[in-house]
């Protein structure tokens, strides 16, 4: 009998990237493992693949009458993940996590509950040098993009199994805090985006775009970590030596960031397209209508964007920030043009590397992000060659069918973990798993569903 998954994750219609992650990936899984995902409310939600989708409070129950070979959690830093800490720190699993921190989402979850003192006890546990002060400001909802500062993940590495991370600068880091703890690297796939031949050209009549115009796009929530606002003053500095352009923003607003009024303020409203949110079925030609596609991102948590990846598989340049998780990427420096990454110029077999993307750093990021601007709009060959080294790079390292392979490495590593009923035993009060054998063996006896997990 093939392997038998819990998978905890959103799935659509949640609006996710994670959720979409997850429809896409378990049906590539679905021929080796068998697999029931466990959702906040299963209602509308739709199945992918062979998976049945089950309410999460059905999960204990569920694992007590037939226990599951291996629970997998995933982990991001946004709400739709909430539901997911009950179960995770009372049956240790493989917590994928793809945010390299999960501060954000835990404070927002436990100090609008009331449970400030949750909250710090929590903090304490995850950063026991930091003075309560910073705590208390965090409880207060004061620390705001202090927050990267303190990731509060050494919950999550203390009561998982293993744990997976999609690039290898991030599963260094999670090693140095837990260096115990088996941690797998599997680099994230997208799959081919299968646009039509004419789907481009459709795409930009019904966005408004003429013919002849440059159409730069960064797609997802339009946030100020997009560095929208950056861009729009790059635009609006050239303007004058640009070719025909307009700028679209492919994704959902936000109430915080007007990117509408940004560009109003600098003259470029007539110029500038926010779509609102685009469905997984419309987004392929989005992205074929594009000419040059913004992947940028500041503050980051050390995600992988899985709208950069589709950009890459489509054949499109990208401008992306310089991380130091994409250190292994070959990219122009826009101020100078020569190959930033990787040292040297050189791949890992010592060959000249050939540049994939633009990389801005942040530091200077205006300046680099208006050469960057510039060059790609007036420069038609060097997109043509970044599109096509984007492709090559997606067909070598992001596809679907390898990160699918390496998913079922990572689930054979850690099924032979222990599933150690010790682990978390030092947790904060209010996320020990005391009494969770005594539900196991009631339940058993009963052969009945349980009420709700307890709420943490």
């Amino acid at each position: 009998m093939p392997p038998r998954l819990a998978w905890f994750t959103p799935l659509p219609p949640t609006r996710s990237g994670i959720a979409a992650y997850s429809a896409e990936l378990l049906p590539a899984l679905a021929d080796t493992h068998r697999i029931d995902v466990f959702v906040d409310a299963p209602a509308g939600v739709r199945a992918p693949g062979a998976t049945e989708v089950h309410d999460a409070h059905d999960f204990v129950w569920r694992h007590a009458r037939r226990p599951y070979d291996l629970i997998v959690y995933q982990l991001g830093n946004s709400p739709c993940h909430d539901y997911l800490w009950p179960y995770l720190v009372r049956y240790p699993g493989l917590a994928v996590l793809h945010d390299g921190q999960l501060h954000h989402a835990r404070a927002r979850a436990l100090t609008a509950a009331g449970r400030a003192g949750d909250y710090r006890a929590e903090f304490a546990y995850n950063h026991p040098r930091v003075p309560r002060s910073v705590a208390n400001l965090g409880a207060a909802g004061l620390l705001g993009a202090l927050n990267y500062f303190w990731p509060m993940r050494r919950v999550v590495l203390d009561a998982s199994r293993a744990a997976l991370a999609h690039n290898a600068w991030l599963a260094d880091d999670l090693r140095r805090e837990r260096p115990e703890l088996h941690v797998e690297v599997v680099e994230m796939g997208v799959p081919d985006l299968a646009a039509g031949p004419d789907a481009r050209a459709r795409a930009r009549a019904r966005l408004g775009v003429p013919p002849d115009a440059v159409l730069l796009a960064a797609f997802g929530k339009v946030t100020p970590e997009k560095r929208i606002a950056e861009t729009l003053r790059a635009l609006a500095a050239l303007d004058g030596g640009l070719p025909p352009w307009r700028l679209m923003l492919c994704g959902e607003p936000v109430d915080h960031y007007d990117a509408r009024e940004d560009a109003r303020k600098l003259g470029l409203g007539g110029r500038v397209i926010v779509t609102g949110y685009v469905g997984e079925a419309e987004m392929p030609a989005c992205i074929a209508a594009a000419d040059v596609c913004l992947c940028l991102r500041w503050p980051s948590s050390r995600e992988t964007s899985a709208s950069w990846l589709r950009c890459l598989a489509a054949g499109k340049p990208t401008i992306v920030t310089d991380l130091i998780h994409l250190g292994d990427v070959p990219a122009l420096d826009p101020r100078d043009w020569r190959i930033a990454n990787p040292p040297s110029g050189r791949d890992a077999r010592g060959r000249p590397a050939r540049p994939v993307c633009v990389t801005i750093d942040v530091v200077d990021e205006r300046r680099a992000l208006t050469c960057a601007v510039a060059r790609l709009a007036a420069d038609a060959a060097l997109r043509a060659a970044l599109g096509a080294a984007s492709r090559r790079l997606w067909r070598r390292r992001f596809t679907l069918d390898r990160m699918a392979a390496g998913y079922r490495r990572a689930i054979e590593a850690a099924r032979r973990k222990p599933s150690d009923a010790a682990l978390g035993a030092a947790l904060p009060p209010h996320l020990r798993r005391d009494g969770t054998e005594r539900l196991r063996a009631l339940i058993a006896e009963a052969g009945m569903p349980a009420a709700h997990a307890p709420d943490l």
